[in-house]
């Protein structure tokens, strides 16, 4: 499939990115919006780009929006020769108007000028020239910024109509910041935009069961007990997502993995989303994954206390809770023997204790 060959070239041209770029590939097939948030440098721009360019037949469009930032560099200039025959009309020819995917960095400087045009792009996909609606061709607005909007900036309405939200850091693994100094592996893997409109049209069809749909509710209830209330917007909306994810997994049906996504979508603020991810994975990962996730992140913060304090001691320390986590996957093995993770995640805990007997304690 060729939107998986895409998926896959990109996961090899961008380092410790896989996360997001299925997210992307998924807002690009469900028709929503996505928004990355993380500090300059982390390649956000670049992540964007390296998806359009395999897109071909698709108008790009890319801003960087600063504070005095004009409707014009948007949504084109306004046309002279109509002016003079009194009609306020845009020339809208290579701007966002005319736009099948598009990339606004630093969104959240969007000023009042702007605001509402955008928003009605973004919401209804409609642009209003001259005060008639022109149905503009968008598929997906990707937004980015190097920080949250602050609250009273009249921003609420721009942030919420992004169903996808990620956080972009720098690279944390070692080989994967090298495999980023060494530079891209680029592999060919492209699509026409008639054969996205097919898969577009394809996500539309996959049918939900009843046991997502179940799912989705117990997972609402749960937010609601914490406190965290997701609009019914957003969780009609969360069903293209939800279809869109099985549509890249080749399937014609969902099933409740695929709410995993979720994750990235049903939280209101920031500080929520440890919380929703924990809930969503509760009802939706599969209890293997669920405790992979939980041993790399054991294992990482083991090692991470090494790296800090480098002695003998903390290397004893640290081996012993590594040959917990051994222990504690070998006992997961018995129970599923085929989950062949399981295997490649002792390999690596262990290859971290070679690493720290060879290193610091001189074995």
């Amino acid at each position: 499939m060729k939107i998986k060959a895409i998926q896959n070239a990109l996961n090899q041209e961008f380092a410790e990115r896989e996360e997001v770029i299925e997210g992307l590939i998924v807002a690009l097939i469900a028709r929503q919006h996505c928004l990355l948030i993380g500090p300059p440098g982390t390649g956000k721009s670049a992540l964007v780009s390296g998806l359009t360019k395999r897109i071909t037949g698709a108008n790009h469009f890319q801003w960087l929006l600063t504070r005095f930032s004009t409707p014009e560099e948007l949504f084109g200039p306004v046309s002279l020769k109509e002016l003079e025959q009194g009609i306020y009309k845009r020339n809208i020819a290579g701007k966002l108007p005319e736009a099948h995917l598009a990339f606004v960095d630093e969104i959240f400087k969007a000023n009042s000028a702007i605001l509402n045009s955008l928003l009605s792009i973004i919401n209804e996909r409609l642009f209003y020239n001259n005060g008639h609606p022109v149905q503009v061709p968008l598929m997906t607005l990707v937004g980015a910024s190097n920080e949250y909007p602050e609250e009273g900036e009249g921003l609420e309405a721009l942030f919420d109509r992004f169903l996808l939200r990620f956080e972009v850091g720098y690279i944390g693994e070692d080989q994967a910041f090298l495999s980023m100094m060494r530079g891209p592996q680029s592999v060919p893997a492209d699509m026409t935009i008639d054969e996205l409109y097919e898969l577009q049209f394809f996500s539309d069809t996959v049918t939900i069961p009843d046991e997502v749909y179940t799912t989705l509710a117990n997972i609402r209830r749960e937010l609601m007990d914490e406190g965290i209330r997701p609009s019914d917007r957003r969780f009609k909306q969360s069903l293209s997502v939800i279809r869109a994810k099985a549509v890249l997994e080749g399937r014609g049906q969902a099933v409740v993995e695929d709410i995993l996504i979720l994750k990235n979508s049903l939280w209101e603020r920031p500080e929520q989303r440890e919380k929703v991810a924990g809930i969503v994975k509760k009802h939706a990962q599969d209890p293997v994954k669920t405790k992979l996730d939980e041993v790399r992140d054991e294992m990482r913060s083991i090692l991470e206390s090494v790296t800090k304090n480098n002695t003998p001691e903390q290397a004893v320390e640290a081996t012993k809770k590594l040959k917990m986590l051994v222990s504690d996957l070998q006992n997961l093995n018995q129970n599923y023997p085929d989950r062949k993770e399981i295997d490649n995640a002792i390999q690596a805990i262990q290859k971290s204790l070679e690493k720290i007997a060879s290193q610091v304690l001189g074995v």
